[in-house]
């Protein structure tokens, strides 16, 4: 009897060992892949078509947004959606990237807001000129560090609501964001889930954004791209712009804070 369990705990040793092997290398065919993706981002080309629409007179009023104040004063892109999102005096708000852009397009160059954010991500044959000019605003923050410290009262406000929205359960699933980004190691099929409560993880999860989806065909902003994870957790979806979004944001920054940006990024 005893012979025999020894037996079967040694086959299971090797199974696992065979699996753990086999994990490890679908794990290295996938960073080859990601490795093989980033060569020729397509980003690029969204980069370029957002820093013509930044610099092109449009709107009611026929203006730029090269007065644009991103946080760092009028025009000046260069590490400012790596301090993002952040409280702006003028709106007595905390605004990440996109609301300040809206902001920005309704105040400088008279558009409605209804009619710049109809078209807030693309659809097939619809490109966004939002996502075109978040992908050229984020590419001014390539190579610099996150900082976020959120030491303002109501940026530390938005990163405590960011934090309660992390780990409030909701929807009919019972879910929240730290079933899945809450602890370290754990892995939904073959995709890894970072644990966002910590810089490492967070730094991975923010410093890629804006990114292009291969499987989209689409650049994607950070408002998307929670906006989605809340929509796959059975979460009401929130409005597009909406505090809850932006207070998220503050949290994960604020965590991130300190990582390199390597923006406009790609992904599967």
């Amino acid at each position: 009897m005893r012979a025999r369990l020894q037996a079967v705990l040694a086959t299971a040793a090797l199974v696992l060992a065979g699996s753990a092997l086999a994990q490890d290398s679908t794990m290295d065919e996938i960073a080859k892949y990601r490795e093989m993706l980033a060569d020729g981002n397509p980003a690029e080309l969204f980069e370029l078509k957002g820093e013509a629409l930044w610099k092109k007179a449009r709107g009611p009023k026929n203006a730029s947004l090269e007065q644009c104040d991103m946080g760092l004063g009028p025009g000046k892109l260069d590490g400012a959606y790596a301090q993002l999102p952040r409280y702006f005096p003028d709106t007595r708000k905390v605004m990440d990237v996109e609301s300040r852009l809206v902001h920005c397009m309704v105040s400088l160059q008279g558009f409605k807001e209804e009619d710049v954010t109809r078209q807030w991500f693309s659809r097939p044959g619809k490109e966004s000129d939002i996502e075109a000019l978040v992908t050229y605003i984020g590419a001014k923050s390539n190579g610099m560090k996150i900082d976020v410290p959120a030491r303002h009262p109501e940026e530390a406000r938005m990163a405590k609501v960011g934090e309660y929205i992390f780990y409030r359960r909701s929807g009919p699933q019972d879910f929240s964001c730290s079933i899945c980004h809450g602890q370290n190691d754990k892995r939904i099929r073959l995709q890894d889930l970072g644990n966002l409560t910590t810089q490492a993880g967070a730094g991975v999860a923010m410093s890629t954004w804006p990114s292009y989806r291969v499987s989209q065909g689409a650049m994607w902003t950070m408002q998307r791209r929670l906006i989605d994870c809340m929509r796959q957790a059975r979460w009401p979806e929130p409005k597009y712009l909406s505090d809850s979004v932006i207070a998220l944001q503050v949290y994960l920054q604020k965590n991130a804070s300190g990582t390199v940006m390597q923006t406009p990024g790609i992904k599967r």
